[in-house]
């Protein structure tokens, strides 16, 4: 098998509609020699190179009018060793792929975002995380990584090899290189315990620092224009196994979550004033339940409503303060905000620009319902997350840039003299790249 590709001045968008380019040329390599061929092709040409999965994030940083690697080629488990309980996968593989190909062999990752449709190196390069007491982001389970970078070279790094490249490639932004397969550490197929229930905004506030410290994986949703929130508390547990029925999944998950939700986004769409008791309704719409079921069950929720979204880190003892600043500036404005605000945390790790480096973090995420005005409402959280020293996630819509983002991360530095090193001629380089790394 070959690469495929197309000259075509085709137009590529993101999931989320807000950033379209067109690409110079687009290739699919077959193997990662054939896409290092292809990184070599566009330097002779004169042409950037950015790689794309599946377009889950909501900013630029894929978009490129030089070449397009779709890694659609570059899928599968590579090997699996048991002894160090490591799994090799290609960097073009679904998430969802390789969960349910880990979950045949009797083994997990240990921490998961709430969707798995990303690519395994979409998801690490921007940073995808989960909420976590202990366990942190994606990235911060990796093991090894395999980069291909701006003269065609081929780098395997760990913690051991390459360590420097190690340390930032894990959340590379796509600056580095071209990530063509990942390592990651896995542990035996587990159960976990997710018990959701309804809890007043102002008692989940207070009590924080307690549900946080007693619970793995602890995270919950605000509804704007309410005092309302649903919780969620994740555990692992000895089991049995008991999932959601399927009849209760599907009311719950998909007809509530997604179809009642979908129809309640339109209406607030056309009648921006119906906003606050739709979130009212919508806040009382699901009831508590408890499930036990395997950790990608568990962690992931299908997400068809398609919205917009921003998302801060503030340090995690900053979080309370955060939360009553910006249900203030909703409450006191004329905005209608028709989506739940979703907070989650992380530990500290030790990746260069991961958002959670050097840090324990919290992570407080807006979003707008597509095709609604967004700008004032993330403008407005954003003043408040960057006062508490907030560092934006890399795919998700910020206005921040390299003078800001120097201050919040105190190993900048390292990761642009590093690039400096890998990429002289910014052969990875575009728009979204230059305004938050610089030139």
């Amino acid at each position: 098998m070959s690469t495929t590709s197309s000259a075509r001045n085709s137009t590529w968008r993101n999931w989320g509609g807000n950033v379209c380019a067109r690409p110079a040329r687009e290739v699919a390599p077959a193997s990662v020699a054939e896409l290092a061929a292809e990184v070599r092709r566009a330097a002779e040409d004169g042409l950037r190179v950015k790689a794309v999965g599946t377009g889950h994030s909501f900013t630029s940083i894929a978009a490129t009018d030089g070449v397009l690697i779709r890694p659609s080629l570059l899928t599968g488990i590579r090997g699996i060793d048991r002894e160090a309980m490591t799994v090799t996968v290609a960097a073009g593989t679904p998430l969802k792929r390789l969960n349910t190909a880990l979950a045949r062999e009797g083994l997990s990752l240990t921490n998961m975002g709430d969707i798995m449709e990303q690519t395994v190196s979409g998801a690490t390069s921007t940073g995808t995380h989960g909420t976590g007491r202990e366990s942190a982001s994606i990235s911060a389970q990796i093991r090894g990584l395999e980069l291909v970078t701006a003269d065609g070279s081929v780098l395997t790094c760990s913690e051991k090899e390459n360590p420097e490249v190690f340390a930032a490639a894990r959340t590379g932004l796509g600056a580095l290189g071209v990530v063509t397969a990942i390592t990651f550490a896995v542990e035996p197929l587990f159960l976990l315990t997710a018990r959701e229930e309804p809890m007043p905004f102002d008692r989940v506030i207070a009590e924080f620092d307690q549900l946080w410290a007693e619970n793995e994986h602890f995270e919950f949703y605000w509804f704007p224009h309410t005092a309302s929130t649903n919780t969620k508390r994740n555990n692992r547990s000895a089991g049995p196994e008991r999932p959601v029925g399927r009849l209760a999944g599907w009311f719950e998950d998909e007809f509530l979550s997604n179809g009642v939700f979908q129809v309640a986004q339109w209406v607030g769409r056309a009648a921006p004033a119906a906003v606050p008791a739709i979130a009212r309704i919508s806040s009382r719409a699901l009831s508590a339940r408890t499930y036990t079921d395997i950790p990608y069950e568990v962690f992931t929720s299908p997400r068809r409503v398609r919205f917009l979204e921003m998302e801060y880190a503030v340090p995690r003892a900053a979080l309370a303060d955060t939360l009553r600043e910006l249900k203030a500036m909703v409450d006191r404005s004329g905005l209608r905000v028709s989506f739940p605000v979703e907070v989650r945390t992380a530990p500290a790790d030790d990746i260069t620009l991961s958002t959670a480096s050097g840090r324990d973090s919290a992570y407080i995420a807006v979003h707008m319902f597509r095709g609604t005005p967004y700008q004032a409402y993330f403008t407005a959280a954003e003043r408040i997350f960057t006062a508490h020293e907030g560092r934006p996630h890399w795919g998700k819509v910020h206005t921040r840039d390299a003078a800001y983002l120097s201050g919040v991360y105190p190993r900048f530095a390292e990761f642009t003299a590093l690039r400096d090193r890998l990429d002289p001629e910014r052969l990875f380089q575009n728009d979204y790249l230059r305004r938050i790394l610089g030139t």
